[in-house]
């Protein structure tokens, strides 16, 4: 295939996973074969970014927070780290800055396994707790923080600040949870991560102070605001001012220190009461951070190091094979359960056909295991010394293990395909994914639920869902189902009808429409019914729409005439084109906000920017075209001002907006 062919392939390929990942909780490739794919993917964009695709995975960043806790926006993203999976791409990383005639100090952290956090200050009292979520948008968490006995409540000075953190459970405290659970015959939690993420998250603040939750505080968001100049100097103050800091951070003059390090505490680590997954290693000069720079995923002067994965030895049991929401088949093992890094592993990945023939992988056989990353388990190799010797030699399935129908292995491909499109495992992976957070985000359907109801036969396509307050009474009489969770979930329902036009598209599932294109879409119709009318001569003329993603859409609407009807006639009727009277003010500009805003949100304000056809990017460099200041704008004002790019306040901004739509 060629280069433009590739890319579109990976691009759909990680997104695939992506989704069976954080929707599906069904992982079916280890963490390090997604970041080798991912990492191919960012090295063919950068050789040929025109053809980068908008809904690329390289663009996106953590999860979308749930619907059951109060929404959060972050005045500063919370951005993910990249990740290097030994010495030689430390010294990659170290490198990539100093070849610019920067020479840093670096701080080295225990990357602690918790769930990311901000603490929100005011006049020295906790007045906000939030998860870290996608990065943007968080999730309100303050009554749980609150219960943690070693975070501060009060500071002893009345600063207002914005603390950031690890929450995690500690390995003494998850064996007692689990015993406890096992006694009263409660599903046990898989590893400590999980069960402290269940456990921050709970909506009974009651629940979360008996899981005794512990927090490691790592930095202070703008910290020059308070003259503090280096990641070292943060620790010190938080230290200060009472938070639990991890007392095992160092501060190296150089890369063979960080390397020396990373060694001491790849076997030292096991002994630790908690469980850390590698280290993070940051640039300890924040005057340097902006001259470093970012990527839109992360910045560029720290990056996590993965400790080497943990093997194990069990039996594999059975082979099994699943239906993925494109109709691509998936081979799982089958394990004597095993613990491996605080988490017991029944199931592990197999990958494909090529995967199990090249290790010559058997039902029967004593396999090592993994957990790639500690995230995803995988078979890494057979045992062959102790073989069965009536073992059995892998075969492919013919049939899809859901409709029977033929398999298909496509040219080029390692993957198997179910030929019928009708497949009731991809209609139900589809009606899933459709009311899924990264679709219409209806809260009370989930996996389990929508399994219930496909195989009930109230759900057989994404148009039921909307006939469902039919079914009320049925509803009701299913075990588990009360009268107050069956009357939120049709509410629930009845609300994803007013959900936007981008959501819709992103909801439908159509290749190659990812959310970024969704809202590019959005802003260029009216509603559904005009977009599913428009030739591919019309959606080429957008910059942004490329052939392929024209012609999904053309094939899409094509087949779907019917469905499109239905759903209108079902009252979703999501409309889009937001008033662009303003002619595109900010036409092709990158645009910069920093500090806090007033009168709006920041996810508001960049709606709203992106409305007027600006881009909005993290960082100021000299291919930025403005920056909008709130209050207590830090270092990026001042860098702009450096630069001599104009500033806005917030109040000129807005004013600018007014002008400019009364003019036209």
């Amino acid at each position: 295939m060629d280069i433009k062919e590739k890319i579109y392939h990976l691009t759909e390929q990680l997104n695939q996973y992506r989704y069976e990942y954080y929707e599906l909780d069904q992982p079916t490739v280890s963490d390090v074969e997604y970041d080798s794919l991912l990492r191919e993917l960012e090295r063919l964009e950068a050789l040929y970014p025109a053809y980068r695709l908008p809904h690329s995975p390289t663009q996106e960043v953590g999860y979308q927070p749930s619907g059951s806790l109060e929404k959060i926006t972050f005045a500063k993203p919370m951005l993910s780290l990249a990740n290097a999976f030994n010495s030689a791409e430390v010294l990659e990383f170290a490198n990539r800055i100093e070849k610019e005639g920067i020479h840093p100090t670096y701080v080295c952290e225990l990357k602690i396994d918790g769930i990311a956090s901000s603490l929100t200050y005011q006049k020295g009292m906790l007045v906000l707790g939030s998860t870290r979520g996608n990065g943007e948008v968080g999730e309100n968490i303050t009554a749980n923080v609150k219960t943690i006995r070693a975070l501060p409540k009060i500071l002893p000075s009345e600063w207002d600040m914005e603390v950031r953190g690890e929450v995690y459970m500690s390995k003494d405290v998850f064996t007692h949870l689990n015993q406890e659970r096992a006694k009263t015959k409660e599903k046990p939690f898989m590893n400590p991560r999980n069960a402290a993420g269940g456990s921050i998250r709970q909506l009974d603040p009651q629940v979360t102070a008996k899981r005794k939750l512990d927090l490691f505080s790592y930095t202070i968001v703008d910290p020059e605001k308070y003259q503090i100049r280096t990641q070292t100097e943060v620790l010190e103050q938080l230290k200060s001012f009472g938070f639990p800091v991890n007392p095992h951070y160092r501060h190296c003059k150089n890369m063979d220190e960080v390397l020396l390090y990373l060694e001491e505490w790849k076997e030292k680590r096991k002994s630790l009461p908690y469980e850390t997954d590698g280290v993070v290693i940051k640039v300890n000069e924040f005057a340097l951070y902006d001259e470093i720079g970012y990527t839109v995923k992360s910045p560029k002067w720290a990056i996590a190091y993965k400790f080497p994965a943990l093997e194990v030895e069990t039996t594999l049991q059975d082979i099994f094979f699943t239906v993925g929401r494109i109709g691509s088949i998936h081979p799982n093992a089958v394990l004597d359960p095993i613990m491996i890094a605080g988490s017991l592993v029944q199931r592990a990945t197999l990958h494909n056909e090529d995967f199990i023939k090249e290790r010559d992988i058997r039902i029967g056989d004593r396999v090592i295991v993994r957990k790639a990353g500690e995230i995803i388990p995988e078979v890494v190799s057979v045992v062959f010394d102790k073989r069965n010797p009536d073992a059995v030699p892998f075969k492919m399935i013919t049939a899809c293990p859901v409709c029977q129908s033929p398999l298909q292995r496509k040219e080029k491909e390692s993957a198997y395909f179910c030929t019928n499109e009708n497949c009731p495992g991809k209609i139900l992976a589809g009606i899933i994914y459709f009311s899924s957070k990264s679709g219409m985000d209806i809260e009370g359907l989930g996996e389990k639920v929508t399994e219930t109801l496909f195989d009930l036969g109230w759900v057989k396509e994404i148009t039921d869902i909307y006939r469902l307050h039919e079914k009320r009474t049925e509803l009701l009489a299913l075990e588990g189902f009360g009268e107050k969770s069956v009357d939120n979930l049709l509410e629930n329902i009845e609300k994803s009808k007013s959900a936007p036009l981008e959501k819709v598209l992103s909801a439908l599932g159509i290749r190659l429409v990812g959310t970024k294109t969704a809202k590019i879409l959005a802003k260029k119709y009216e509603d559904l019914f005009e977009l599913s009318r428009a030739p591919k001569e019309e959606l080429l003329q957008i910059h942004e729409i490329g052939e392929g993603i024209a012609n999904s859409m053309a094939e899409f609407f094509q087949i779907n005439k019917e469905l499109i009807q239905t759903l209108w006639e079902l009252g979703i009727r999501p409309t889009g084109k937001v008033k662009q009277a303003s002619g595109f003010l900010f036409a092709g500009q990158n645009i910069v906000l920093t500090g806090k805003l007033e009168t709006m949100t920041r996810e508001e304000a960049t709606a709203k920017i992106e409305a007027l056809g600006g881009n909005i990017t993290s960082s100021v460099s000299k291919n930025t075209n403005l920056v909008i200041a709130g209050s207590d704008a830090g270092s990026k004002k001042t860098k702009a001002t450096e630069l001599g790019i104009p500033i806005l306040s917030e109040q000129e901004w807005l004013e600018m907006m007014k002008q400019d739509e009364e003019n036209n």
